[in-house]
């Protein structure tokens, strides 16, 4: 009467599998998840985690110091601290190996932060590795309003334009002194850029010299130096830096 049904061969039957409790995942549904194993792995995660933060939140601030949502000071500030944080974890080699480079972590997480990219190459605030002025014209153009002009010297007291002088004089005697690595001549230099900021805001020659500096040690590593070529060329540019200076004092 009726053709007896034949099951495919793909189709499941009650009978297709039989489990192996031997070979079951024996996991607990109740039981927390642990991503590392011990308190080491755990601070490394925790410090990448960091890391990433204050990527996500730098380049955040980036975009509200552009939209002059933020003073200057208030800029300077929460940028200088988020540096020193983003640092202050990669000083650790265990957490810089895990951290490999900022390119390769940001396609590891799918980021993309291109102001905070910018701000980390540079290793400083815009308000300082930029003329003052500088700034404000990114921010007029953004906002529609007009720039001011650049300031001359006069309006500098006189013990700001001595520290400016001491910290260049100061920064040549470590070169000279043989002091060459990163950890030793970028704080240096970068009290160079901040005291003459506060002297000038002109473009005086020589000025790009000191951010190309400062952005080429940001990317070396903490203890790794200068060769005698390097230091040399630094010496001769930053003389000439602090030659076109003291142009602008006159």
């Amino acid at each position: 009467m009726y053709a007896t049904s034949r099951q495919l061969p793909y189709a499941p039957t009650p009978y297709s599998y039989t489990p192996n409790p031997s070979l079951a995942a024996k996991i607990n549904l109740d039981e927390e998840v642990r991503l590392t194993s011990n308190p080491a792995e755990r601070d490394i995660y925790d410090s990448l985690a960091e890391i990433y933060s204050v990527i996500v939140t730098l380049d955040g601030l980036e975009k509200s110091y552009i939209k002059d949502s933020i003073t200057e000071s208030e800029y300077t500030e929460t940028c200088s601290r988020l540096l020193k944080q983003y640092k202050s974890n990669l000083s650790d080699e265990t957490v810089s190996r895990a951290f490999v480079d900022l390119e390769t972590f940001k396609r590891i997480w799918d980021m993309e932060c291109p102001r905070a990219t910018e701000r980390l190459r540079v290793g400083l605030p815009a308000t300082i590795s930029h003329a003052s002025t500088t700034a404000d014209i990114h921010r007029a153009s953004y906002s529609g309003s007009t720039a001011p002009t650049p300031s001359s010297s006069s309006n500098a007291t006189g013990s700001q334009i001595l520290l400016a002088t001491e910290n260049f004089i100061t920064f040549l005697d470590a070169l000279k002194l043989g002091l060459l690595s990163k950890d030793q001549l970028h704080p240096l230099l970068s009290e160079v850029i901040q005291s003459v900021n506060k002297v000038t805001d002109r473009d005086f020659q020589g000025r790009g010299k000191i951010i190309s500096w400062l952005i080429r040690l940001n990317g070396m590593r903490a203890t790794e130096e200068l060769g005698e070529a390097e230091a040399r060329e630094l010496i001769f540019e930053m003389e000439g830096a602090y030659q076109g200076f003291k142009a602008t004092l006159n």
